[in-house]
């Protein structure tokens, strides 16, 4: 149950932070998950403009800084579901208008997105990269990431899962950008160094970390942002 909220002086409501009744039918992480969803400005403003998470309002904030996404280009959406990046890259884009192409995947069935053509599949399978520059009708400008690998709560496993599914989608990217092209990719603090950072320094011209207003205070999370790609003839050199 939740709590409402109660009338003040002259008797109008004043706005109170949304508390959560304990259930026994929720375990204590989901009750704090879903407190914390209540009382999110972000998921509350996400519902106002009809963006499908509150997830949007990250990639809103990289392009205001960094200006990517623009009209015209071609964009992959790894990992897409719920959709909320593939709807702000088609709004940027101008799809609407016949200037951009964007092609989502994930292994989650997605509602349609105006403008956007969705694959469920695996990205990791051999025909993928092959499949995805088919639909874009030639190389991506972009490649983003918004996905996170499952935690288990073990600091050590997970920065490995996280470490681990960023080089998976950094593979991908040579494989399907154009030169010139662009990568972004949620990561976290502490999960982005070492060979990872320097192999994507040697494919990309300029490697920024952005961590928006838009994620949390207290998430660890941070946005890599790759651009210049080198090409694929580089990046293979590099892996030799």
């Amino acid at each position: 149950m939740i709590d409402k909220p109660q009338p003040g002086k002259g008797g109008e409501a004043r706005p109170l932070k949304v508390r959560l009744k304990k259930a026994r039918s929720l375990s204590s992480s989901s009750q704090k998950w879903l407190q914390r969803q209540l009382n999110d400005p972000y998921v509350a403003r996400a519902k106002r403009e009809g963006w499908r998470s509150r997830a949007a309002f990250k990639l809103i904030e990289i392009d205001d800084k960094l200006k990517i996404l623009k009209p015209g280009l071609r964009v992959v959406d790894l990992g897409a579901a719920p959709g909320g990046w593939s709807q702000v890259a088609a709004k940027k884009l101008k799809v609407d208008e016949g200037r951009g192409k964007i092609v989502a995947i994930d292994l989650l069935e997605i509602d349609p997105i105006p403008g956007v053509d969705f694959a469920q599949m695996d990205f990791l399978k051999d025909e993928a990269p092959e499949q995805l520059k088919a639909m874009l009708g030639g190389e991506a400008d972009i490649v983003m990431s918004d996905m996170a690998a499952n935690t288990t709560g073990h600091r050590a496993t997970d920065h490995l899962r996280i470490v681990g599914l960023v080089e998976l989608a950094i593979d991908f990217a040579r494989q399907v950008l154009a030169p010139g092209g662009c990568f972004i990719a949620k990561v976290f603090q502490g999960g982005t160094e070492g060979t990872l950072l320097a192999d994507l320094k040697r494919d990309f011209t300029a490697v920024r970390h952005i961590k928006p207003q838009a994620s949390r205070a207290d998430s660890a999370e941070l946005y890599v942002v790759a651009t210049g790609f080198r090409g694929r003839k580089r990046a293979a050199l590099a892996s030799d």
